[in-house]
């Protein structure tokens, strides 16, 4: 049964003011916090980033999403290009996809060798111990969607005009090709869900649910506080010394496209 709307919007709103509460204690205390969403496409991680980071502030929460890469940063470590990425004190980075395509789209897609996603396998648990070892705090959510849902999705952006965009090849692809993006997500998490840097499902069917699942989980894995804020107070304003605003014909104005919409 899908979340009504209105519990669902209250539960976000006080799920959000905690999620400033988190973003104001990693700026106090210097802490580096990753984010990742992993999944299926249409499996609902862009409207959950979209909720996380809708209230934050975009000089301390930053969302991450690479697009395939470089001929350059092909020849590079595969991490390399992640690493750049990675929070400074009292950042949040929020990765849209993230290192784990290679475990995904590009072994599923032949787009790296069996070799390299051996590789991949090997190396990603030793990478994401050093960066715990290095005080980052690591958080990895799998959002997990059926294949009638998932295709309903695809549907509606097909007919959506402002969705369309979110509609690729790759997507409808995927569609063909269900079981082994299955097999690959199985083995991925084998490999790397260890105690360093667990894996969370998050079941994705009712979207509504599945957001608020998340971020809830989020905030109880993180020991943040509340951090005092200084009090502000408006300061009175000054007494006008005489300034006069130019005419407004001296300046290019945007029409008034909503006076025909109030004139209705």
């Amino acid at each position: 049964m899908r979340l009504g709307r209105a519990a669902y919007e209250k539960e976000l709103l006080r799920l959000q003011t905690e999620l400033v509460k988190l973003q104001e204690w990693v700026r106090a205390e210097g802490a580096r916090l990753v984010v990742v969403f992993e999944g299926r496409d249409a499996a609902g991680k862009g409207g959950t980033i979209k909720r996380v980071t809708e209230h934050l502030n975009p000089r301390v929460a930053r969302i991450v999403a690479l697009p395939k890469p470089t001929e350059r940063e092909r020849t590079q470590w595969y991490f390399q290009r992640y690493v750049e990425h990675l929070p400074a004190a009292g950042e949040i980075v929020l990765f849209d996809r993230s290192w784990y395509n290679r475990a995904g789209v590009e072994h599923v897609m032949g787009f790296c060798t069996p070799a390299e996603h051996r590789l991949f396998l090997r190396q990603c648990p030793v990478f994401e111990h050093m960066l715990a070892e290095d005080g980052i705090l690591l958080r990895k959510y799998w959002f997990s969607v059926s294949d009638a849902v998932q295709e309903e999705r695809f549907r509606r952006r097909a007919d959506d005009p402002l969705r369309r965009w979110k509609l690729s090849p790759m997507d409808l692809e995927s569609l063909t090709r269900w079981e082994a993006y299955s097999r690959a997500k199985d083995e991925m998490l084998v490999h790397t869900d260890t105690a360093d840097a667990p894996w969370y499902v998050v079941e994705s069917d009712d979207k509504r649910s599945a957001r608020l699942n998340m971020i809830a989980h989020l905030l109880s894995t993180v020991p943040y506080q509340d951090v005092a804020l200084p009090a502000l107070a408006l300061p009175p304003r000054p007494p006008s010394t005489g300034y006069e605003r130019p005419p407004k014909d001296l300046q290019n104005a945007v029409p008034d496209h909503a006076a025909a919409l109030r004139d209705a």
